[in-house]
């Protein structure tokens, strides 16, 4: 354009220097020029004849160019347009999260990214979906109102693609976290994108964390991840955390604390100040944070390790701690009030009658777990019209070690069946979402059950145990009519643990030691067994009373605050210096071996 125009300018010049050679060739050359790019400059034009004729053309010329100018301009940015809504330009940030894939996930995976990335100025996360990246966008400013300090960039492509994968820059990143696919087989597609991204030449350099959706596909998952990959078993975790919540109320509260961003974090902290002394000297160390454990030089996590065990160098304290800012050691001599401190021993475990209302892919793990925790005698009724359930009962029943397995095909809505069970003789209660439905329909189901059992339970007058399994987040506050003890949204919580994990890969071993039967767990205890009840005392006493039973204690439970949310009386990491009162009823949080 700019050849045509320095060309019709110079010939325009031309015939009228021979026409009019008033103003000599570098005047007629302007003029030229001048009405080429105005149309409106002929109008003053008091020439007439031949000059008048030659500005004439030259004039039209000129709105022939400008006119294509314009049209060139116009065709290039709407095909650059293009190109940057099909999202496949390149995400040149460093030290972002790249998350891959999509699903109900990845707004949990966010919105908890935006909180721990709340401190830093300019925190990036980079989204590679096969979806339009412009509808990736609207929808996340949609259900994400408020992104903070984060930004969030969408690239379209194939999460399992190399080339497409390297779109996001993962060999920049900082981490990556792969979500579960809604295929019919999303281990499969797990296992694609890992290969894709430790073995696709995008040169990873940082961590990779995924969940696989069946435990018999965690070998190939880890084999295709390497040693940069932290893959979890979701089923297997949410079933641990059914079984560990269903027989003790809250706990599901404490693992949601302690999984999000929003509370206390853990931070794993060197602390040299300490180094070659006893561990009972770090537990009490801290006013404003807890002692969970160590991590030890060679990599190792103990939870709840011995605190007559001296902390060596190269060691890292774990801590539980609103902020690493509140992470500060206090020299100041711990307040004990021994006259408060009581011995009182657990009581031993006795058989449990346990009813199972429901059937998907985490029960025979869950009726696994139960067997390892419950005592000889024990007995396991199933109840459900799942089509899977038959056969599955009838494989497992021969492998129960400790206790007894009972399975009655029916439909668990039915409130004549549940009256024919009589479920205040049982001492915990499990409603589960059937997966041979769509999860809004199964949780519809769900809710019916629990409305049923607690119309049952005013009507006699007694309580009944119970802990629901949720498939949408979103209905857990319609489920809260129901008064059931505890609420597992598996999705949201193996949401949780794969961006913590993300944030600090350390952490998927301790998760993993507090899910396992194996070790130290989460356990809450009445607090009568630790001091007296009705007496004011400080949270440094009741560390140390729960110190001498073997066990960690970092927070507690009111009982009479068990129905508020968002907290349910649930408090973790509180201040040791401050006095409260427990009553009977309220319970200790401790780590503990059993």
């Amino acid at each position: 354009m700019t050849v045509i125009t320095l060309a019709l300018t110079a010939i325009g010049a031309l015939f009228l220097a021979v026409v009019q050679d008033a103003d000599g060739f570098g005047g007629t050359l302007w003029k030229s020029f001048i009405h080429i790019l105005d149309a409106g400059t002929i109008t003053g034009d008091d020439a007439g004849g031949p000059s008048m004729v030659v500005m004439f053309i030259t004039t039209i010329g000129g709105l022939v160019i400008l006119s294509s100018l314009v049209g060139v301009l116009t065709t290039g940015l709407d095909a650059k347009l293009e190109e940057l809504r099909k999202g496949r330009s390149l995400v040149v940030e460093k030290d972002h999260t790249v998350v891959l894939g999509w699903s109900d996930q990845v707004f949990i995976v966010i919105s908890e990214l935006v909180e721990a990335n709340e401190s830093e100025k300019r925190a990036v996360i980079a989204i590679l979906a096969d979806r339009d990246k412009v509808e990736m966008e609207d929808e996340i400013r949609t259900k994400i109102a408020d992104l903070k300090s984060t930004r969030v960039v969408c690239r379209t492509g194939d999460p399992a693609d190399p080339d497409s994968i390297g779109l996001v820059n993962p060999s920049q990143a900082k981490s990556v976290i792969i979500l579960t696919s809604a295929e019919e087989d999303p281990d499969a597609q797990l296992v694609r994108s890992l290969l894709a991204v430790t073995q696709g030449g995008n040169g990873i350099k940082c961590h990779v964390v995924g969940a696989v959706a069946e435990g018999r596909n965690l070998p190939a998952a880890r084999l295709a991840g390497g040693r940069a990959a932290h893959i979890v078993d979701a089923n297997d975790l949410m079933a641990r955390l059914m079984v560990q919540t269903c027989r003790q109320s809250g706990l599901s509260v404490v693992y949601t604390d302690l999984l999000d961003f929003g509370g206390d974090e853990i931070y794993m902290v060197e602390e040299p100040g300490l180094f070659s002394r006893p561990l009972s000297q770090a537990l009490h160390s801290y006013r404003t944070s807890s002692f969970l454990g160590v991590l030890t030089k060679e990599g190792r996590c103990i939870i709840n390790p011995p605190t007559s065990a001296s902390l060596q160098p190269g060691d890292k304290l774990i801590l539980l701690a609103a902020d690493d800012s509140a992470i500060v050691l206090d020299g100041s001599r711990p307040v004990i009030d021994e006259s408060v401190i009581v011995a009182r021993a657990d009581a031993g475990n006795r058989p449990e009658r346990t009813l199972i209302l429901g059937w998907n892919a985490m029960s025979r793990t869950i009726l696994e777990q139960l067997d390892q925790y419950v005592a000889p005698g024990s007995v396991t009724d199933v109840v459900t019209d799942h089509p899977d359930a038959p056969e599955a009962i009838r494989k497992i029943g021969p492998t129960m070690r400790v206790q007894g397995l009972n399975f009655k095909e029916d439909d668990t809505t039915d409130r004549v069946l549940l009256e024919s069970l009589n479920p205040g003789s049982y001492n915990h209660i499990i409603a589960l979402c059937s997966d041979d439905v769509a999860p809004q329909l199964a949780d519809s189901k769900t809710l019916v059950t629990l409305l049923h059992l607690r119309d049952m339970a005013q009507r006699s007058n007694s309580r009944f145990k119970v802990v629901s399994e949720m498939a949408d987040d979103r209905n857990r506050t319609l489920a809260q009519v129901t008064q059931a003890d505890d609420f597992i949204v598996s999705d949201k919580l193996i949401s949780l643990l794969l961006t913590q994990t993300a944030e600090n890969p350390h952490l998927s071993q301790v998760f993993g030691q507090l899910f396992s039967p194996e070790g130290s767990e989460i356990y809450l205890k009445p607090a009568e067994h630790y001091v007296r009840p009705g007496v004011p005392v400080n949270f440094y006493t009741v560390a140390e009373s729960a110190r001498r039973r073997g066990e960690t204690a970092f927070g507690y439970r009111v009982a009479a605050l068990a129905k508020q949310a968002p907290n349910y009386g649930v408090h973790l990491n509180p201040d040791k210096g401050l006095q409260f009162m427990l009553q009977p009823g309220d319970k200790i949080i401790v780590l503990a071996e059993d």
